[in-house]
């Protein structure tokens, strides 16, 4: 940042963002729009309040600059304001966004999008993945005529919709009745998902899981769990917000060669612009339509979910990748970036504490204290490092943005933040460098 990186930590403030976040809180309940964005997920008092972004780059409103990761939660994979499409938008908008009929625009988003997933025969655009995903659980249960949706136990977040929040320790508000419909599986072991359908026999409207997360898929799993929903006539429906793209420019389906019967997409395919999709096969996706003689199922009647604007940043995103091999170049960036923090962190002593985890194009990391058990007190340590030498790092997700500049200070800064925990696992003791609170988990019960 374009402060004094030898500064103490102690000496590190955000007057303008700690106002910022007063007004935020007094205004918007959690004071953000995305608990996953809160103030209460940084360092007490250094969340920054942000004023713009170029690049892999933000400015806070305190003017500091910050090599930004895991940018809006890993929607912005080709960078914040991205020429191409950015002009894709613009030209839209002087010529309408929303209109009485389909646009014309609907028609070429959806063509692009199943020439980039040719698994998928139909597709329908939305605005945020929790509609996609809620989508594609009430089309496999008109389909199945089951009550029960199966999904992963080992998967962070599918919706914000009662059937999944109902799961999780933030369940105020949602009816047990609700909650009991939802079963869940673990990732990775096939035989306890058959059990489980065994259990539920003719109950499981669908499974619905991240085809791959922070872990490859066992050989044969993916392969395996199409198998187990053929034979017990449920919905295999992959949650690919993060994959897409990301995996490959069809998702995670189109790099293992596993076709689920309905997909969602978000993240990564607007780049930033509110856009999702859910796909899948004809057969269920006409459901929602008006050529077939069942009964109708509402799916996806959303006022602004065909925006033209959105629906263009989505083509110019998917021919971006295409024709760039974004997917290539966020991997080798990845690779590099993972290899540098694991060389940093064992140079100072940390590797079995600060791990990176995950696919290159999706790097997570792990703060572990003295007995190796996940910490919370040593992340806030880390990030409070990271964030004093302007690095913005909820994740390590890279963007396509990124040069090498930007991954070698990163490095640098995360040997710097490394020498720190060391200091603190030796005194075992990180409270020192906190500064106030520990940073929190999302879902909890209590404030």
């Amino acid at each position: 940042m374009d402060t004094d990186e030898t500064a103490d930590v102690t000496e590190f403030a955000l007057p303008r963002s700690r106002q910022a976040n007063e007004r935020l809180h007094a205004l918007i309940p959690g004071g953000a729009h995305t608990y996953a964005k809160g103030d209460d997920q940084y360092p007490e008092d250094l969340a920054p309040v942000i004023s713009h972004g170029r690049g892999a780059h933000v400015w806070d409103v305190d003017g500091n600059r910050y090599i930004e990761y895991g940018s809006g939660l890993r929607s912005v994979s080709l960078g914040h304001a991205h020429p191409r499409v950015t002009e894709a938008v613009r030209r839209e908008l002087d010529r309408g966004s929303n209109f009485v009929r389909p646009s014309v625009v609907e028609l070429a988003a959806a063509e692009r999008f199943l020439a980039t997933v040719p698994s998928a025969e139909m597709v329908k655009f939305a605005k945020n993945g929790s509609d996609a995903t809620t989508a594609a659980v009430r089309l496999a249960r008109a389909a199945t005529g089951r009550p029960r949706v199966a999904l992963c136990a080992d998967h962070p977040f599918f919706s914000t919709d009662d059937w999944f929040i109902g799961t999780t320790p933030m369940s105020a508000g949602i009816p047990a009745a609700t909650t009991g419909l939802t079963v869940t599986f673990p990732y990775g072991d096939l035989a306890a998902t058959e059990k489980l359908l065994v259990r539920y026999q003719d109950e499981v409207a669908c499974l619905i899981l991240e085809p791959a997360t922070h872990t490859e898929p066992p050989p044969g799993y993916l392969a395996g769990l199409r198998e187990l929903a053929d034979r017990h006539g449920c919905v295999l429906v992959f949650d690919e917000m993060i994959t897409g793209l990301r995996w490959s420019e069809a998702g995670a389906q189109g790099l293992y060669g596993v076709v689920p019967d309905l997909s969602t997409f978000g993240k990564a395919l607007g780049n930033g612009f509110a856009v999702s999709a859910l796909a899948g096969r004809r057969e269920l996706m006409e459901r929602g339509g008006l050529r077939h003689s069942g009964d109708r199922v509402f799916l996806l009647s959303t006022t602004h979910g065909a925006e033209t604007h959105s629906l263009a940043a989505a083509m110019a995103v998917q021919a971006t990748y295409v024709e760039e091999g974004i997917t290539a170049r966020l991997h080798a960036l990845g690779e590099r970036l993972a290899s540098g923090v694991r060389d940093a962190a064992a140079s100072m002593g940390v590797g079995d504490h600060v791990v990176v985890r995950g696919r290159a194009s999706n790097l997570v990391f792990a703060t572990l204290d003295e007995n190796g058990q996940p910490s919370q007190h040593y992340r806030t340590l880390f990030l409070r490092r990271l964030l004093a030498g302007g690095v913005l790092a909820p994740s390590f997700v890279v963007s396509a943005a990124l040069d090498d500049a930007d991954i070698e200070h990163t490095v640098d800064v995360v040997a710097q933040a490394c020498a720190v925990y060391r200091k603190a696992l030796d005194g075992g003791d990180p409270t020192p460098w906190l500064g106030g609170r520990p940073v929190k988990p999302v879902f909890r019960r209590r404030t």
